[in-house]
């Protein structure tokens, strides 16, 4: 992501949206060495590239999975190895983790970690877990002269007693975007900051402003997929659907928008009007299609900006039902 100049677009998979043609495209232009295909090979030259940073470096940063109250420690969870390589090869370790990552004792860090690898990856545990707990003592083999631990709130407490406090039990493990149709979709880029899926879509109005994310608690269908699927139950649609009604309350939302839902709102509750209406848009959506039947570009339609949208069947879904019924 580095070389690229990008941003992750994954919690635990941050260049999952890179192919071994984009990665290796990546490696020719900045490392000068000849394209190389073979996952295994590309995989020996990012070693050999990155481990010269590894022994010269004076401080590591790492992140933290958990931080474990009873006994001091830091977790760390990773699959490839380079996460130890960081906290124990420097001569400093520093380690940046937020505040809601605190677990009072190393069972509850037990519990949450079995949690966080079948939920993220679909493993009994992780390649490499590992416990750090202060510096190098006299004796040890390796390890940090200096180990300190920066622990952030960055709005986090802020949402202490409210009705967005459920949201900070999320153990960023991935598996709401995982299984949400619209992060499939659209990508984790789409999101515009740290956090990307529904969990982002919760946490980034919360942490920056309601204001400065107005659009991501509506980057969602509300399936509720996410939350089912979420190992420590956060209802995500619930809150999602409380930011919505935050925004109305506040006024945020586009004239345009409020308009538009308060013509439909007056056409849905009288359903022969809504029948005739809806016959219509699906007749004129049809024939914008065109012979691909993919709508290239809807007149105040962001999504139509950069894709396409299928075009409708040209009937409404109770014209067709009527049909396969009489047939």
């Amino acid at each position: 992501m580095q070389l690229a100049g990008e941003k992750p677009s994954h919690i635990i998979a941050p260049a999952i949206h890179k192919s071994r043609d984009d990665v290796a495209d990546l490696f020719v232009q900045h490392h000068k060495t000849p394209r190389k295909t073979d996952i295994g090979e590309l995989t020996m030259e990012a070693r050999k590239f990155l481990r010269e940073h590894f022994l010269s470096g004076e401080m590591g940063i790492s992140g933290g999975n958990f931080l474990i109250a009873e006994t001091g420690s830091l977790m760390l969870v990773t699959n490839e190895g380079n996460g130890r390589m960081t906290t124990t090869l420097p001569r400093v370790h520093v380690a940046i983790t937020g505040i809601e990552k605190v677990l009072p004792t190393l069972e509850d860090a037990s519990c949450i970690l079995r949690l966080l690898t079948r939920s993220a990856t679909g493993q009994s545990i992780s390649n490499y877990v590992t416990l750090n707990t202060g510096p190098k003592r006299p004796g040890d083999l390796d390890g940090p002269e200096e180990m300190h631990v920066i622990i952030v709130d960055a709005g986090r407490t802020g949402l202490l007693g409210t009705d967005m406090q459920e949201a900070l039990r999320c153990i960023r493990c991935g598996a709401c975007m995982n299984h949400c149709p619209v992060y499939q979709n659209i990508g984790g880029h789409a999101y515009g900051w740290v956090y990307p899926g529904p969990i982002g879509s919760v946490l980034t109005p919360n942490y920056i402003g309601l204001e400065n994310a107005i659009d991501l608690p509506n980057a969602a269908t509300l399936c509720n997929q996410c939350g089912v699927v979420c190992p420590v139950k956060i209802p995500l649609p619930d809150l999602m659907r409380k930011l919505r009604e935050k925004q109305v309350d506040r006024g945020l939302r586009p004239w345009q928008e409020r308009l538009g839902l308060k013509l439909w709102a007056w056409v849905a509750k009288r359903p022969g009007i809504y029948a005739l209406v809806t016959r219509i848009a699906a007749r004129v959506g049809r024939s914008v299609g065109g012979a691909d039947r993919m709508i290239h570009r809807l007149p105040g339609n962001g999504w139509t900006e950069g894709r396409d949208l299928p075009a409708p069947a040209g009937k409404t879904f109770r014209e067709l039902y009527a049909e396969r019924k009489r047939s």
